[in-house]
């Protein structure tokens, strides 16, 4: 009968400690933990200390308590937790950047050794080179078919050769090999899942997103509006100055072709009428800049006149000391 007390007083503890956690703060990050020691996870729990909180627990219990939270507060929000809490998983609740965060977390990954009937996360390869083993135990390499030689009285690999893949199970002769090189080849530590921001859950890779690559998305999005708009005859204001220009253009066509006339186009008639304002119009527009230029040449060239004027007097005045 103790013993179950104090499971019950450690089980409403834990609930009152989780519901204050979901009120106080509006962003959780959700992350796997397998894998990762006790110690490791100390250091992680210290390195976030300050606007981070880490909590583990059973799936159950976290669920049983979020379920309540949201009856009790009618905060509907939380609820999109519940399909997350899935495996060996745990919850950051915190009040800095999530990508911070996240980065904070992955400085706490630990290499590990490859353990019989592990499932490898990553693609394990042995690089070539020599591996300080006697010939004695070239056994080993043979049962793997890896290629070697002996070289000055060691084992040497020819060539990489890829030992594991990713998913596969690590087996007895590969963990052997990799303990027997002093290779650790996988590394664990927390892996973000998920993250919450006040009600919405989106995957980390979110988190990566910078201002360019929203300014790009934004504007691909636009111009995808505007070219729907624009092929239904749809008025949209992402189309708006399209459909303008689009109908100024139809508009002086008809002037053009017709004696229908408005003061925007009677410019554009008058010079229909007379190519030979065209060129006149360019002579003009030409020729300050054509006289601009010869009025900046003429002071470059009475610049270099003063500098040179500068430099002969300075050699008078310097003769006369020698």
């Amino acid at each position: 009968m103790v013993i179950r007390k104090e499971t019950n007083e450690k089980k409403k503890k834990y609930d009152e400690k989780l519901c204050r956690l979901l009120d106080e703060y509006s962003q959780i990050l959700i992350v796997a933990a397998d894998n990762v020691g006790s110690t490791q996870m100390q250091s992680i729990r210290k390195g976030l200390r300050g606007d981070s909180i880490v909590l583990m627990g059973k799936n159950t219990m976290m669920k049983r308590s979020i379920r309540l939270h949201a009856e009790a507060t009618n905060n509907d929000a939380i609820r999109n937790l519940l399909p997350l809490l899935v495996g060996n998983v745990g919850l950051i609740f915190t009040k800095g950047d999530l990508k911070e965060v996240r980065e904070e977390i992955a400085k706490y990954k630990v290499g590990a050794p490859a353990r019989v009937g592990l499932v490898a996360p990553i693609d394990v390869v042995v690089p070539p080179g020599n591996t300080g083993l006697d010939p004695s135990q070239t056994s080993f390499f043979q049962v793997l078919n890896i290629p070697t030689k002996i070289n000055k009285g060691t084992v040497e690999i020819i060539t990489p050769v890829e030992l594991i893949r990713k998913g596969e199970k690590v087996g007895s002769s590969e963990a052997a090999l990799l303990s027997k090189l002093g290779i650790r080849p996988f590394s664990y530590g927390l892996v973000v899942l998920s993250a919450y921001d006040s009600g919405s859950v989106f995957s980390p890779e979110v988190l990566d997103l910078t201002e360019d690559d929203l300014l790009q998305k934004f504007a691909s999005g636009v111009t995808m509006v505007a070219s729907l708009s624009l092929a239904i005859s749809y008025p949209t204001i992402a189309a708006a100055p399209h459909m303008f220009v689009n109908s100024y253009k139809n508009a002086l066509s008809l002037a053009v072709a017709s004696e229908y006339s408005f003061p925007q186009a009677e410019k554009v008639k008058e010079f229909l009428k007379d190519p030979s304002k065209f060129a006149v119009a360019a002579v003009a527009a030409a020729a300050p800049s054509s006289s601009g230029a010869a009025q900046q040449d003429k002071e470059e060239k009475h610049e270099e006149a003063k500098e040179e004027q500068e430099e002969s007097d300075e050699d008078l005045v310097a003769g006369l000391f020698d």
